[in-house]
Parts: C-alpha cells; structure tokens; sequence
C-alpha cells in the first residue's frame, strides 16, 4: 500500500522542474550550447570566496565539530551571528531565541506554515505565485487561496486580499523580490495590507472575544539580490509576521539547503510559534540544517551578492527583447524577467518557444494565463546565444 495523495505529488512533478530535466536531455543531445534552459532559479554566479575560506577553515576543526548534529534549532553561535546582523541592518535587538536553522527556503516556509495553520484553515497566496506554496499548503492539510496581485504592477492588491479573508484564513504568503515577477513590494503597498490585516485581526478578536491574529510569513530568499529598491523590513511593519530565509541566492548555494526561520519573541502567542515551528520541523524529519553550512552562515553572514552580474543580465536581456517588440515587467529584484506571452495561451506560447530551444516557464504553473517567466541568473553566454532565437520567436508572431 502507499499514500495515493503522495504519489499523486510524485507523479504531477513541477512544471519547472521538468523543464530543467528536458533541457538536460537536450543539453546531451544536440549540445548545451545549443539549449537556452531559463527554467531554473539556479545561480550561475559562483559563490563568493568568503564560502570556500569558511568551509576550509571548518574542516581544519575535530569531525563532530563540522559534520556532527547541532542542536534541532541550530548551532547557538550561528543564530547569534544571523540575529545580531540583522540587529545591524534593521534597528532590532533579536537574540538567538528569534531564530530556528532551517533546511533551506522550502523548510523554512513548510515549517511555518505547519506551526500556524489546522487542517481546514486557509492561507492568502498572491497571485502569481511560487507554485510549491500550494504543495506545502496542502501538505499542511491546509487551503490555498490564490488573491490576484494588481495586474499593471504586481503589487499587492490590499482590497483584493481583504475580500478574501474568512474566518479559516490563518495566513498569507508574501515574497518580495517576487518569484516569479521580480516586483519588490513598496513600503506604501505593504503598509495598505497591513492595514487590511490589523482590520481583520480587530474584527475577529470582537467577534471571538480572544486574539486570533493572521500570520503574515514574508518570503525572502531574494531580499539581497535588487537593483535600487528598498525592500521593506516586514516586521517591523507589522507585528504577526515570520520571515523565511534562505541562502541559496544570496550566496549562490541552492544545492546546500540552509536557511532560517525568524519568529520574533514579542509575545506569548509568537513563543508558541516558535516551539510550533520546531516540534513541525521534528515532524517532519528536520533534525537540524546542515552544520558545515550552519557555520558558513555564521563566517558569511554580512556577505554581501554579486548584485552587479545579475544586473548585467537583466539589462542584456531587456534591451534586446524591447528591441524586437516584447513585453515585461521591468525587474525591481530576483533574478526573473516576467514577460507577456505573445498569444493568450502561455503553454502553447511555450511549445513554439521550444522550437528554437528557448526554455521559458509558463505562468500557468504561477496562477496567472498569458506570461512567461525568465530566469536570467545564466551565464551571459547563454543569453547572447539567445537572442537570435528569441528574435526568430518574435518574428513567428509577426513582430
């Protein structure tokens, strides 16, 4: 006998995921320069010097020193390190207790939402969104209910998440640089959800006769990687908020799975966040993040991203695709460029892409019709070799 909803999870795969693994094969079959894959949010970027310095010094240490386990929560001195930097950055004064070492972005966020949601209750998603959110949502046994973010700007759209909200809603999801469009929430649009938020939480606690506050859990993985934007401290904007974290962008390390949960200690009620937290991780099979890599985030806290290589992408990639008739959202942050699909029908849109080896991912798998997303963290190579491409794409449509 196996679980039917887990091999149904096994067997529907990602979207993305499974563009990467074709363009593998295309990679081995005609060559990888031939293939133009912008499916993965993988950092072409090596990580910075400051991480092999670290890892070198860590092995010179006693075994159980650099491979052994740290406690569940993680090792006491790097949550030190991650809490005092950001003390530094934002005005704050966290300790180690308003930290929980996580298994990468992914744990983070399946952690959070499993220690605030009850089977039944809902989380607000903005649309477009990434769509593992659903996966873990569900997971959580909880509801997924995707709120259209504002179509011309892809900010939050504050009225929009405002009619969503019931009683069941336990939640919502930011994440901002945005996955998939690169938008970065202002300060003004976060201060308009809040709002809703505060509202609802009042109208609620009336109601009940007790607190019963939505959680809103700001996913960060891309807080580092922005082209002049001010990207919002969210805790400070609101007081229920967890933030996710993941050091697989800001120091190009995907593969090594390791990150954060911050849930500060403010009150009785974010206390019993924090043990929830822990006691999903332990559910799940979290026994602590990976300790080479805990003390990489201790060496490389304050290290700051290759900024300047993304950018050069982005703008390589958005003059040429101006230049012959596209359209996009012009990137505030991340690493994607959200481009309008030139028909209505995104998939197939995508399909004609694959033509000339041109690798997009659909929105469709993002929640909205009609766009593509474009990951530009490759190697410049791979999207000079493009061009020519997207330029023949272009003129299939007639531009």
């Amino acid at each position: 006998m196996i679980n039917d909803t887990m091999y149904a999870r096994g067997a529907e795969s990602s979207v993305i995921r499974e563009i990467f693994t074709y363009a593998n094969e295309r990679k081995a079959q005609i060559g990888a320069e031939n293939v133009f894959d912008f499916s993965l949010g993988n950092p072409s970027v090596p990580a910075p010097d400051e991480v092999r310095q670290s890892i070198e010094r860590s092995l010179k240490l006693l075994p159980e020193q650099v491979h052994g386990y740290t406690p569940a929560p993680g090792a006491p001195e790097v949550r030190t390190a991650v809490a005092e930097s950001l003390n530094r950055r934002f005005g704050t004064n966290y300790t180690m207790a308003d930290v929980f070492m996580t298994v990468g972005a992914a744990a983070s966020v399946s952690c959070t939402l499993g220690a605030v949601t009850c089977p039944g209750d809902e989380v607000i998603v903005i649309a477009p969104y990434f769509p593992e959110y659903r996966v873990w949502i569900e997971t959580a046994g909880a509801v997924c209910i995707e709120v259209l973010a504002d179509q011309e700007t892809f900010q939050v759209d504050p009225e929009a998440v405002a009619a969503a909200i019931t009683d069941r809603t336990a939640a919502v999801i930011i994440d901002s640089p945005n996955n998939p469009t690169g938008a970065v929430y202002t300060r003004e649009s976060l201060e308009k959800l809040v709002d809703v938020l505060e509202r609802a939480n009042a109208e609620r606690e009336a109601r009940l006769g007790h607190p019963q506050p939505i959680v809103l859990i700001s996913d960060e993985p891309y807080r580092e990687i922005t082209y002049g934007a001010e990207v919002p401290w969210v805790p400070s904007l609101y007081e229920h908020t967890v933030v996710c974290y993941s050091y697989s962008k800001s120091l190009s390390l995907p593969g090594e799975r390791v990150g954060w949960v911050l849930v500060p200690q403010v009150s009785e009620g974010a206390r019993r966040v924090m043990t929830a937290v822990a006691g999903t991780a332990r559910s799940l099979g979290f026994v602590c993040a990976p300790s080479l890599f805990q003390r990489v985030v201790m060496d490389c806290v304050d290290v700051p991203s290759d900024v300047a290589a993304y950018a050069r992408n982005r703008d390589l990639l958005t003059q040429a695709l101006s230049q012959m008739g596209y359209t996009y959202v012009e990137p505030g942050g991340a690493f994607y460029l959200w481009v309008r699909a030139l028909e209505p029908d995104a998939e197939a849109f995508c399909e004609r892409a694959r033509v000339y080896e041109l690798l997009p991912v659909p929105s469709n798998s993002f929640g909205v019709e009609g766009w593509v997303r474009v990951g530009y963290c490759v190697a410049p190579e791979v999207i000079e070799r493009s061009l020519p491409a997207w330029k023949r794409l272009a003129e299939d449509y007639g531009l």
